[in-house]
């Protein structure tokens, strides 16, 4: 008999499974986002890196990524202001 994650790798299913676990896998998704957002990434290039990386489809990424910033309008509000910010630098930089 396999390990449990045996079984998911052979059902073709990653770990946390969007089917089968969802609250896990969305638990998954903030934190590949929290991770993102510590080195600077925006919306969609945190769901492009996470897609990439854990194959997760970028709607899941951008669903959640919506409902995290519903949850923290003031955290997010200041975190693109800040990102903003450096890319405007960055631009006169260059």
């Amino acid at each position: 008999m396999g390990s449990a994650t045996g079984s998911y790798r052979r059902l073709g299913h990653h770990y946390h499974c969007l089917h089968c676990q969802p609250c896990r896998y969305i638990r998954l998704v903030q934190h590949l986002i929290e991770k993102c957002l510590t080195v600077g990434m925006d919306r969609h290039e945190c769901a492009r890196a996470i897609a990439s990386h854990a194959g997760i489809h970028h709607s899941v990424t951008a669903t959640v990524w919506d409902e995290l910033a519903k949850e923290n309008p003031r955290f997010f509000r200041r975190y693109l202001q800040t990102l903003n910010k450096q890319t405007q630098s960055q631009a006169l930089r260059h």
